[in-house]
């Protein structure tokens, strides 16, 4: 996929990013899973009630150390529901994931960071 006009551009850029300290790659497109992940995500984009109260529990079960996404679904009383919840809360980076593999119960939840 990368040319050879590019290639020169692509080893000026790494030489530079190696000069700061920084690493360099080319990505030249996604693994196959994280577009259906991030479809996943999206699902759950719109602004979400939790009439239920699971969201607090699953952010006080990520804070206090690992889980994985099965962990934390089946830690509620309403595993359903914390499903959709937490697609939602790692669409709005308040929980975090690794893509470079699957998403799915194996898979480990961290912290976002991000309050919203």
């Amino acid at each position: 996929m990368i040319k050879d006009r590019d290639r020169e551009s692509f080893a000026a850029a790494a030489e530079m990013a190696r000069a700061c300290g920084w690493g360099f790659a080319v990505a030249a497109g996604w693994l196959p899973h994280v577009t259906v992940t991030l479809d996943w995500f999206s699902s759950q984009r719109r602004p979400k009630r939790d009439p239920l109260g699971v969201e607090p529990g699953l952010l006080a079960q990520v804070d206090s150390g690992v889980c994985t996404f099965g962990e934390l679904a089946a830690s509620s009383a309403f595993e359903p529901v914390a499903r959709a919840q937490l697609l939602h809360l790692l669409w709005h980076r308040r929980l975090g994931l690794n893509l470079h593999e699957p998403l799915g119960d194996g898979s480990v939840i961290a912290s976002g960071g991000v309050e919203g």
